[in-house]
């Protein structure tokens, strides 16, 4: 499956590694038609008291998925936002094993990560997950939990091995975010805790990204942005649904392809040419550099002429904070200062 920050990135360099064979540990998860109260966000106090509202199962993505009594050990993630969720609550130790990760964790994670086995640069095989012998398994997008990938969530739920779907990534009717928002984005952090066996932690981390939160002012210019991720031919943006139209709204910044109904969509240059964002925000990754895209702007005839390419008017952002995620309020708050600093008089 493509990215939904563009099309499949080019295979990064990577250290494939095992673990010896253990015991599986076993965790029951109903597949069930049934739907669940999602949880709500723990209390902050004494641990016993949030355990004690934790709900015993959860509506994910459409599958019931029980609550475990206890917290799973050998926990395998798929994608950036998942690894760096449970690096968040201090839970970077449980991790046997990662795949698809989008680029290097934040620098107050990097030594908690530095031993966690990378099984694969994209979509794990069903083979490389089994032999971690995990008893969960945590992805970012669905298409991560099929028999082509990671496994379904049955034949995973029947080998005793719980599974956990981002719900910001979830796609089916009723359960993908009608318009993402910083509150979706906390209570992953309530579900993750309370899934993985650290309410207190989500609770702490809730509080702290949101104190973050409540110090970005919005721009109060009427300032247009362009959210320009990958693509040459065609750019492929963030659209009006996803975690870069939420952060952008934070910023006081008006979204060109705020109109598009995804979260990520391709969008034209002739489009872009037309609307004349005021701000372009670069997404930067290895393989695909903001430079690199400062590059194609400034040589391509059309987009040379655009306002913000003429003003050197350009934000930057680290590919894997433009999933919704725990990066999320700190990628926004870094951004809010890069746009303060930003002058707009050229």
């Amino acid at each position: 499956m493509p990215s939904p920050q563009g099309p499949a990135r080019p295979r990064l360099a990577h250290t494939a590694r095992t673990t010896g064979l253990g015991a599986l540990a076993v965790l029951a998860v109903a597949l069930t038609g049934c739907a669940a109260t999602p949880a709500a966000a723990p209390e902050t106090g004494e641990g016993s008291d949030a355990a004690a509202s934790a709900p015993s199962q959860l509506d994910n993505c459409g599958t019931v998925v029980e609550v475990p009594e206890a917290a799973p050990e050998r926990i395998v993630t798929i994608k950036s936002t998942t690894t760096e969720m449970l690096l968040a609550l201090g839970l970077g130790d449980r991790i046997v094993g990662s795949a698809f990760q989008d680029g290097p964790v934040l620098e107050q994670w990097a030594g908690a990560a530095e031993d966690i086995p990378v099984i694969s640069d994209f979509a794990p095989s069903q083979e490389a997950v089994l032999e971690l012998e995990p008893d969960f398994v945590y992805v970012g997008w669905e298409s991560m939990l099929t028999p082509e990938s990671a496994g379904d969530r049955e034949s995973l739920a029947a080998l005793g091995i719980g599974s956990y779907v981002a719900p910001s990534a979830c796609k089916g009717e009723g359960y993908q975010p009608a318009k993402l928002a910083f509150d979706d984005v906390f209570a992953e952090i309530t579900e993750a805790g309370t899934l993985f066996g650290a309410p207190d932690a989500a609770a702490e981390l809730i509080a702290d990204q949101q104190a973050q939160l409540d110090t970005i002012d919005a721009d109060e210019r009427g300032l247009t942005a362009l959210w320009y991720s990958s693509g040459t031919d065609i750019p492929y943006v963030g659209a009006g649904i996803g975690a870069p139209q939420m952060m952008l709204e934070a910023l006081g910044l008006s979204n060109v392809a705020a109109d598009i109904d995804d979260t990520w969509s391709s969008l034209g240059w002739e489009a872009i040419v037309d609307q004349d964002p005021d701000v372009i925000v670069l997404v930067d990754a290895s393989w695909n550099t903001a430079a690199s895209k400062i590059e194609l702007l400034e040589s391509n005839p059309a987009t040379a002429e655009l306002d913000a390419v003429q003003n050197q008017r350009y934000l930057t952002v680290p590919f894997p904070a433009g999933e919704a995620g725990v990066r999320s309020v700190p990628a926004t708050a870094d951004l809010a200062e890069q746009l303060a600093a930003m002058d707009l008089e050229g």
